[in-house]
Parts: C-alpha cells; sequence; structure tokens
C-alpha cells in the first residue's frame, strides 16, 4: 500500500491494529467482579455435581473395603494381591485391552482414510453408521456376537463362542469408530504439500505414506490408542456376557466380588488397579490430545477430498470386508435370530412377546413399558448431561494467563474425564451406599428413580464435553478481544460469538448423551427397582432366564434398543459440523 494511503474500513488492513488494540486491552483490563463470579459459578456447579454424585460415592466404596471396626485397615491390600487369580484378572484386562487397541487400530486407519481423505457418494451417511457401533449398548452388542458366534448361529462351526477372540473383536467393534473418527477428523486437516512433494522426489506413495503422513498423524493415533485401551479395559457387559468368569477382567471382577460375595475389601482393591490403569490412561490421552490439538492449530484447513482412484482399492476393499465381518455380520446375525423361533422357523412371536409377555418370562410387565421408561430416563440424562457438559466446555476452553490457573484447569479436565473409566459397577454400588439421606437431606434417594439418570449423565458427561471442547478451543482468541474491544461484554460474547460456533456440535453431543444414556447398563442395574427395568436390564433377564421363548425375546428386545440408539446417533450425525468434536 503506498504511504499515506489508508486502508478501506472493511480491509484486513483496517481490522490487524483493531485486533492489536484489543489484545492490549484484553491484557491490561481487570476482569470484572459479576463476570469472576459468572465463570466461578460454571465452574462450581458442575464441580459439585461430580463431587456428590461421583467422587463421594466412589471414595465411599473403596473407604468401605479399607475399615474395619472403624479404623483403617490395609491388610486387604496383601490379601489380594496375594492371590494368583487377581493378578490373573489385571493381566486379562491388559491383555485383552492391548489386543482389542491393536485390532481397532489396524482396522481403524483404513476406515479413517476412506471417510475422511476420499470423496464418493454417500460418504455421510456411511460416516454415521460408523458412528452407530460406538453408542450400542454393551447387552445388544453382546448379544449379538452371541447370536452369531453361539450354539445354532451362522458361524458356530468355528468354536469361538467363550474366547479371548471373540472378546476382542466385540471390543473392537465399539473402538473401531474411535479411531475412524479420532483420526480421521486430524487426517482431513492436514496439508498435503508435503506428501506431494515427496511424490515428486520420487518416493512411492507407500514410502511417502509412512515417512511423511505417518509421523504427522503420530499425536492423534496415539490418543486414539490410549482412549481405545481406556475404554477396553474398563469394559463391563462385553466381558461379562462373552467371557464369563474364565476371562473376566477387573470390572467383571469388582461386580463378582461386590454382588455374589459381597466382599467389599476385595472389590476396593482391585478398584485400586483400576484406578492406576484408568489414570495412567487419561494421562497418555490428555498429553497426545493437548499435542495433536497444537498441530491441527498450526495448519491451515484441509484441502478438498479426492476422487477413490485403482491406489484406493486395497484400502478401500480392507475397510469393506472389516466392516461387513466385524460390525454388519452380527447385527445381521442379531435380526435374523430375533425372527426366528427355536425351532427355526420365521416368526414375529418374539416381538409380540414385547407386549404381552407370557406368563414363564421373568418380567413383571410388557416391555413396551421398559423401552417408554428408558426413553424418559435417556432423555433426563442427557438434558442434565448437556448443561453440566456445556458448563464445563466454556470453561475448560479458556486459556488464562496465569500458570496455576492453567494447571488447575488441566487437573479439572482430568476429573471430568474420571466417570468414562471408573466401573459403572463401582459407581452404582457406591450410590448406594451414600445415598440415604445425602448431606442430611431428609430423602432417601436409594427409594426412587432419581439415581439412575443421575448415574447415566455421569456416564455421559465426558463424551459431550470431548464433542463441545474442540469446537470452543478453535475459535481464534482475536475474535473475542475484537468483540471486547467494541464494547462487547463476557455474556455478549457467549451469545454472539461461542454460542453460535458450537452450533450442530451441540446437537451432535446431545445424540451422544442420549444414546450412551439409553444403553447404559452397568450403574443401572444395580439402581433399578424391582418391576421398573429400563430396557438395557430387562434384555439381561430376558437373555439369562431359562424359560422357553426368553431368549428370542431379549434377541427381539436387543434389536429395538439398537433400534433406537442408532436412530438417535443417525439423527444427530446430521447436525455434525466440520469434522471437530469428533470425541
Amino acid at each position: 500500500m503506498p504511504r499515506g494511503s489508508r486502508a478501506a474500513p472493511g480491509s484486513r488492513s483496517a481490522a490487524i491494529p483493531r485486533v492489536e488494540e484489543a489484545s492490549r486491552i484484553g491484557a491490561g483490563d481487570p476482569p470484572r467482579p459479576w463476570a469472576v463470579a459468572a465463570w466461578t459459578a460454571a465452574a462450581a456447579i458442575p464441580l459439585a455435581f461430580l463431587c456428590l454424585f461421583f467422587l463421594w460415592p466412589v471414595a465411599s466404596l473403596v473407604a468401605t473395603g479399607f475399615t474395619a471396626d472403624g479404623r483403617f485397615d490395609a491388610s486387604g491390600i496383601a490379601e489380594v494381591f496375594g492371590q494368583a487369580r487377581s493378578w490373573r484378572v489385571i493381566g486379562q484386562t491388559l491383555a485383552q485391552a492391548a489386543l482389542a487397541t491393536a485390532v481397532s487400530l489396524a482396522l481403524g486407519l483404513p476406515a479413517a482414510y476412506a471417510l475422511y481423505r476420499l470423496d464418493f457418494p454417500g460418504r455421510t451417511l456411511l460416516r454415521g453408521l460408523l458412528t452407530v457401533p460406538f453408542v450400542l449398548p454393551t447387552v445388544v452388542v453382546g448379544v449379538a456376537f452371541t447370536a452369531l458366534l453361539g450354539p445354532g448361529g451362522p458361524l458356530a462351526w468355528l468354536g469361538l463362542e467363550r474366547s479371548l477372540a471373540v472378546i476382542v473383536a466385540a471390543l473392537a467393534f465399539f473402538n473401531v469408530t474411535v479411531v475412524a473418527r479420532t483420526v480421521g477428523a486430524f487426517w482431513a486437516r492436514l496439508d498435503r504439500s508435503a506428501e506431494q512433494a515427496a511424490r515428486v522426489l520420487g518416493a512411492g506413495r507407500v514410502r511417502a505414506w509412512l515417512t511423511v503422513v505417518l509421523p504427522a498423524l503420530a499425536p492423534a493415533i496415539a490418543s486414539a490408542a490410549s482412549l481405545v485401551f481406556l475404554f477396553a479395559s474398563t469394559s463391563f457387559g462385553i466381558v461379562l456376557i462373552l467371557g464369563g468368569r474364565e476371562f473376566a477382567n477387573v470390572e467383571t471382577e469388582i461386580y463378582r466380588l461386590t454382588v455374589q460375595f459381597l466382599d467389599l475389601r476385595g472389590a476396593a482393591v482391585l478398584s485400586l488397579a483400576q484406578f492406576a490403569i484408568v489414570g495412567a490412561s487419561l494421562l497418555v490421552s490428555a498429553r497426545l490430545r493437548s499435542a495433536g490439538e497444537r498441530a491441527v492449530e498450526l495448519r491451515e484447513e484441509a484441502d478438498r477430498a479426492q476422487r477413490p482412484g485403482l491406489a484406493d482399492l486395497p484400502v478401500l476393499l480392507v475397510f469393506a470386508v472389516s466392516t461387513l465381518l466385524l460390525q454388519v455380520a452380527p447385527i445381521l446375525a442379531l435380526l435374523a435370530r430375533s425372527l426366528r423361533d427355536r425351532e427355526g422357523a420365521w416368526t414375529l412371536a418374539n416381538y409380540l412377546a414385547l407386549l404381552d409377555p407370557p406368563a414363564e418370562l421373568p418380567l413383571d410387565e410388557p416391555v413396551i413399558a421398559a423401552v417408554g421408561r428408558s426413553l424418559r430416563i435417556a432423555l433426563l440424562a442427557a438434558a442434565i448431561a448437556m448443561v453440566l457438559g456445556l458448563l464445563l466446555a466454556l470453561v475448560l476452553s479458556r486459556r488464562p494467563a496465569a500458570p496455576v490457573l492453567r494447571r488447575g484447569l488441566a487437573v479439572f479436565d482430568g476429573l471430568v474425564m474420571l466417570p468414562l473409566g471408573v466401573s459403572a459397577v463401582t459407581l452404582g454400588f457406591g450410590l448406594l451406599l451414600t445415598m440415604h439421606r445425602p448431606l442430611g437431606i431428609g430423602l432417601d434417594l436409594r427409594t426412587s428413580a432419581a439415581l439412575i439418570p443421575i448415574a447415566q449423565a455421569l456416564v455421559a458427561l465426558p463424551l459431550v464435553v470431548r464433542t463441545l471442547l474442540p469446537v470452543l478451543r478453535g475459535i481464534e482468541q482475536q475474535q473475542r478481544l475484537a468483540a471486547a474491544s467494541l464494547g462487547a461484554g463476557p455474556l455478549t460474547v457467549l451469545r454472539t460469538i461461542e454460542l453460535p460456533m458450537l452450533g450442530r456440535s451441540a446437537g451432535l453431543a446431545l445424540g451422544f448423551a442420549f444414546a450412551v444414556s439409553l444403553g447404559e447398563f452397568g450403574a443401572t442395574s444395580f439402581l433399578v427397582r424391582p418391576g421398573e427395568q429400563t430396557l438395557p436390564v430387562a434384555i439381561a433377564q430376558l437373555i439369562g432366564h431359562q424359560a422357553p421363548g426368553s431368549y428370542g425375546a431379549g434377541l427381539a428386545a436387543a434389536v429395538v434398543l439398537a433400534a433406537l440408539a442408532a436412530t438417535s446417533m443417525l439423527l444427530a450425525e446430521r447436525l455434525r459440523t466440520d469434522g471437530r468434536g469428533e470425541f
């Protein structure tokens, strides 16, 4: 621009001084007292909820196992860890999680490439369908793999029922989605210029990927792997249904010790081992996620996805075959067997039993009543998780200048993720121990259904935060500062910049919360009252009962639950934004 000339009011050159001025104003102005109070309340409300309904119950259950006659007694540690079975269970937990992580990475990377780097008709629909397995209830998935590989199943000849292989396959069923979305969202925003330069210099397609693309993807791959390991190591329903006592992990062993033997001391000691596994996984995930976010911020938005070519055929073939065998086949087997009777004839009797159950079924009411109850509870749980998750995401997206505040937010972020890794069994039993007149209130919450949506909201809360937080962190700080320089207060900035940016990601978070709450089984199985089952609890009762027709009715109920969860997730996926807010 020639010297002495003036930039147009709307030009980029004119906007730069305003942003710089806003930066100086924002850095020098002390925070207003009411703003400090508002942000304090935004952090205090979710923190109080977590402390009352999560930390206190879990800590109380653990403390119960380390007290005897009102005194601290740590002798249970040596006793439990001196048993060969305890180490066997811990070893099986780590082995199952490690194998599931490896399989999920091997199958998730081709899926990430196909769905995020290639452009073809139906790609958006496939992304939505790939999300469905992650939110399917564990009861449904366990029953689906049993229908596929168990007695009478189309693949029963493989002899994989009650084996390590089927447990790993079922865990990968869930977690391929985690890898595909986490790595794919990162991959979609990578600049392809370095890869193209390597190709120009003579590197082949595979060599360019190994030497250029793979190192760039390393933070996202490692972050996805740590999340998959966390989810797999804390799996309850899958291992309980498909593994039984022989392939028990720490989660199911805590359940067995608590429910069958009332051995709170043994359960508490094993909870310590689980906390160690979860803590390590969360620490690694948080560090690698931060590295991934920083890497993405240094790059421009991704180039447009390319049309598939012949060179992409092997990757597409791996993606198609793995999806059909691992995720489509179990669901189709579940659907087909729900439409057959014990003799193998096609029938709708299993579905009619949901409306008018025979007297021999272990149900106090029609299953359709459990469907309505589950929907109401899931809606309430999703609303709680969304309100708390939005407050948490807003607080955690702040970038304070003080190192103490930054470290405090990092600790707070880890606390928010804990419900995702702590045993749902531990949470449910802890709520039963502590919610008799909590805080001196003359109300026994254990006799009401109020604890069920609370427990489900706790399970869904980390997913809501992880969906919203990347979107808020992606907002440029200059936008907030420029708005402040023009006289906008914090509430105005929130209303005009931050909330509109959340936009459709809030709908995706709501879908996650609803689907996860709808299928929650571990904590709900402790808190549900007789005669008022939720749908997952009713399915477990039907599947495990020996009455004629009970198994078929359980299969039909599992199909209904799968359809509800899938529909809610597909509707939410239509609200997905540009790839931020994946997990």
